[in-house]
């Protein structure tokens, strides 16, 4: 859903050469996920998935490990200034879930594998999997899980872990509980687009502008067309306005126009994972089917497959609602409310793994129930968008992520509490499914390492060696910089979300480099040259590259292939913005304190302060200005914090708030008159010590700076559309 988790998929093929990349609502939101040490999205999700934000990846901790920490560095300045506003505890995140890397193609040689290898049966895989997940819910506080896994057209094994209802001590069933799978639900919406394809009703190329009865502006001079759309490609920024909402859903044909972000990328250049765009394309099914988009649904999917427990509506209708499972930050911790998504078509299915086995079979098999003809899947599974022919790149709305030698394809997903992953092995007819109905608290190894120890175990494999290139060490040190994830809101007052998230890669000692990452034991992630621009990482299947964008600039790609990274410029630098506005506040504070130390200090040696009442008056401005600089932040960060743990407040109900909080922006910056009239005032004037011309000129200086910040983020924006 809005946090849609993809999955780093990378399609594995036997050539000479390296093989071939923020949370959805996936933001784990999608803040906008680029490595699992970055934000969940790398960007988001890598986060976002705040900005997923998936379906809303939003809520992932690997984002939180990136994002939380950035909020809090800012709180703690802001706290030096307002009692009051306390340390915030990282919370969901809002930038888009960061999906598990798949490891990438590897040379024409084959790989090397262990001499027997566990087969993939019920038995095994029941005691493979007792052995992993009740671990997980234990050490990750979470209450449930279920996993499903076909073969050859059969279900060979569903299972449920945990409980539904951790009050009433309700077991997870595989048939009678129902989970919230987030984006994974964008996989029914691109399979409806896809039989309309197959019927001549709707050409992927063409422009989505002619299904539609609102305009999208072809602002790069270049259409959007239903192709961009299936590979997040429409160049679109981040939405996370009523993402999702505490009530009143309103149709998508109210709400589509007026929330249609900016383009900030010509389409089919940059993918930046949008729920918005997975909308759009489920409103033309709507508009060329001619029917209500659930009608559809039921009809020509949820029907053929009987899907009979599966649905988009919000709320459940009657019969279903006693099955769904209750949603949890921690199991330890009270339920949380029925999560409503803005944008159903994105990420709002609630559904059984029963039923998910039904719709996996129908995608790996031609026999039995089917969706489309076998062409239309195999076109749906195939590349339609890469960054570098190296790393994975996305299918017709699916992410290529193979890994173990072996072509798979998936799709990932992620409400604020619930978090599910789905994954197609074609060549294998194998499928797997599995979902969590709790944030957790980031302690356990969740669904990617699940993943990877499944495939480790029923499809063992060893990454072929690959020398290292002669310009790996200059070409690593070319890279050197600052990234921030081209899934992000870059004209809102939102923008700011993306600074956060920021990776930087670095050159090592040994000659590797370094992105943000970390490894399954914490240990930061390594990279070595294994062709121009491509990095291995050392020991493992995971790639990255930086290939030459549109723009002729190097980007930072991965396995992840919904968002890339782009380079920083030095104003939008976080490194640089958080430096200079901890000063900057540091500034305020000290200008704050002066005034009472300084008359304490006049009394106690009976000492009048004369000064002339322009210069006084000019002293008491610059005094409330700060004061105002000061609340803002405070209650900046303090806003984005409460939204890190429910995305929904992201809503109209809170324009009045914002607004509030830009007035306390505006008052602080229009403090730069008064700061710069003293400073010029302090050193014209000879009775003025010199040492207070100096101090007024550094005030001066940090309301500059403040008046900066608050225009190149935009903060002061008028729009509240974001």
């Amino acid at each position: 859903m809005i946090r849609a988790r993809p999955r780093r998929s990378l399609t594995l093929t036997a050539r000479p050469g390296p093989p071939y990349l923020r949370t959805g609502l996936g933001y784990t939101i999608g803040i906008p996920r680029f490595g699992r040490g970055r934000v969940r999205a790398r960007m988001l999700t890598r986060c976002i998935t705040l900005l997923p934000l998936t379906p809303i990846e939003m809520t992932s901790p690997v984002a939180r490990r990136r994002i939380a920490p950035a909020l809090h560095r800012l709180a703690a300045v802001a706290i030096l200034i307002a009692a009051g506003a306390g340390a915030q505890q990282p919370g969901p995140t809002l930038v888009p879930t960061r999906p598990s890397k798949a490891a990438p193609e590897g040379p024409a040689a084959l790989p090397q594998t262990p001499a027997t290898t566990a087969q993939l049966t019920t038995a095994d895989l029941d005691a493979f999997l007792e052995g992993v997940i009740p671990l997980q819910l234990q050490k990750g506080d979470i209450a449930g899980a279920v996993v499903t896994v076909v073969k050859d057209g059969k279900v060979i094994f569903a299972k449920g872990y945990g409980y539904s209802d951790v009050a009433r001590r309700t077991p997870v069933t595989t048939d009678a509980t129902l989970f919230r799978i987030g984006s994974v639900s964008k996989t029914f919406t691109w399979t409806a687009v896809m039989q309309l394809v197959e019927q001549g009703k709707i050409d992927l190329d063409r422009d989505v502008n002619a299904y539609i009865d609102f305009k999208i502006p072809a602002t790069f001079g270049k259409p959007v067309t239903m192709r961009n759309l299936m590979t997040h490609t429409p160049g679109f920024e981040e939405v996370i306005k009523e993402l999702m909402v505490p009530s009143n859903l309103r149709p998508m044909k109210e709400w589509l126009p007026s929330h249609l972000p900016r383009q900030i990328y010509p389409p089919g250049t940059t993918p930046a994972y949008s729920n918005y765009g997975a909308t759009v394309a489920a409103y033309v099914v709507e508009r060329v089917s001619g029917m209500p988009f659930e009608t559809y649904m039921a009809k020509n999917i949820f029907g053929p497959l009987q899907l009979t427990r599966t649905t988009f509506a919000q709320p459940l209708p009657p019969q279903l609602a006693p099955l769904l499972s209750k949603g949890y930050r921690l199991a330890s911790q009270a339920p949380k409310p029925f999560e409503i998504v803005q944008t159903p078509p994105a990420g709002s299915v609630s559904t059984t793994a029963e039923n998910m086995s039904r719709y996996m079979i129908a995608y790996l098999e031609d026999g039995g129930a089917q969706l489309m003809k076998p062409e239309t899947k195999r076109l749906m599974f195939s590349r339609a968008f890469g960054t570098a022919p190296e790393l994975h790149g996305m299918a017709h709305g699916f992410y290529e992520e193979s890994r173990n030698g072996h072509r798979i394809v998936g799709h990932g997903g992620d409400t604020q509490w619930f978090h599910s992953d789905m994954h197609f092995m074609p060549d294998d007819h194998v499928g797997f499914f599995v979902s969590y109905n709790s944030a957790g608290n980031g302690k356990a190894d969740g669904r990617g390492a699940l993943w990877r120890a499944f495939l480790d175990r029923y499809f063992p494999y060893v990454t072929p060696t690959a020398p290292t290139t002669a310009t790996n060490l200059a070409h690593g040190r070319a890279v050197v910089g600052t990234y921030e994830s081209s899934r992000r809101a870059e004209t809102t007052i939102t923008s700011m979300i993306s600074m956060l998230g920021q990776s930087k890669v670095a050159v090592n000692p040994d000659s590797t480099i370094s992105t943000g990452e970390t490894d399954a034991a914490g240990n930061p992630k390594r990279y070595r040259e294994i062709a121009p621009w491509v990095f291995r990482q050392v020991n493992g299947q995971d790639e990255v590259a930086f290939p030459v964008n549109y723009t002729g600039r190097r980007i930072l790609a991965d396995d992840v292939p919904i968002a890339v990274g782009l380079p920083v410029s030095l104003l939008k630098n976080s490194a640089v913005n958080l430096t200079l506005l901890g000063i900057t506040l540091g500034v305020f504070v000290l200008t704050l304190l002066a005034w009472p130390v300084g008359a304490i200090v006049r009394r106690h040696y009976a000492h009048t302060l004369v000064l002339p009442t322009r210069y006084r008056r000019l002293r008491l401005l610059v005094r409330i200005a700060a004061l105002a600089g000061l609340l803002f932040v405070a209650s900046w960060v303090q806003f984005l914090s409460g939204v890190q743990g429910d995305i929904a407040r992201f809503n109209s109900g809170a324009d009045g708030t914002l607004r509030l909080l830009q007035l306390l922006a505006l008052l602080g910056a229009l403090g730069v008159i008064a700061a710069v009239l003293l400073a010029v005032r302090s050193w014209s004037d000879r009775s003025v010590w010199r040492w207070s011309a100096v101090w007024n000129t550094l005030i001066a200086a940090a309301f500059v700076w403040y008046v900066v910040f608050l225009l190149d983020w935009h903060l002061l924006t008028p729009s509240l559309r974001y």
